[in-house]
């Protein structure tokens, strides 16, 4: 009887080891699969929706210049906040360009002109220095300066906002 447990335990350990490697060669199995799939993926991507555009029509082998619309600048005038810290005061100087798409769209913008300036005012005075830092804070800048001078304007529309001077002191 103690042998036929003894034996018993043997084969249980013995199974335990052998169900471990079959858990490993189904981990590296599965692995293989995913790392498979990954690199068909890429191959199709690479191979069938990288392509080149067809060229248009033209010369061959001449790039084809692309036309841009042409588009107006309207200069705000410059701006001067003291931006939220704590303690010691601290002034952002900025200087702002819109572009818009035509002078209709200025004469329909500058009536709005102290609307937008108002909605720029008390945005930039919530702005921390923190928040203009790199380019990253500055794009967002931009984004929401946009945002907001759009909902000033409506209908009109500014299609961008450029930033000509940029300082903070």
């Amino acid at each position: 009887m103690a042998d036929e447990n003894a034996a018993a335990e043997e084969e249980g350990e013995e199974g335990a080891e052998g169900g471990g490697g079959k858990k490993k060669l189904i981990l590296f199995g599965a692995i293989g699969l995913v790392v498979l799939l990954a690199a068909g993926g890429a191959a199709y991507f690479f191979l069938f929706m990288g392509g080149e555009p067809e060229a248009p029509a033209g010369e061959p082998g001449q790039p084809v210049p692309e036309v841009q619309e042409p588009v107006v600048f309207y200069d705000l005038p410059e701006m001067t906040v003291n931006l939220s810290t704590d303690g010691r005061t601290t002034y952002l100087k900025v200087r702002i360009a819109l572009e818009v798409k035509d002078e209709e769209t200025v004469a329909q913008i500058e009536p709005f002109l102290p609307r937008i300036l108002d909605a720029f005012q008390i945005y930039l005075r919530e702005l921390r220095p923190a928040d203009l830092e790199g380019s990253a804070g500055l794009f967002r800048l931009k984004e929401e300066l946009l945002r907001r001078i759009n909902l000033s304007v409506y209908p009109a529309r500014v299609d961008g906002v450029l930033f000509k001077e940029i300082l903070v002191q």
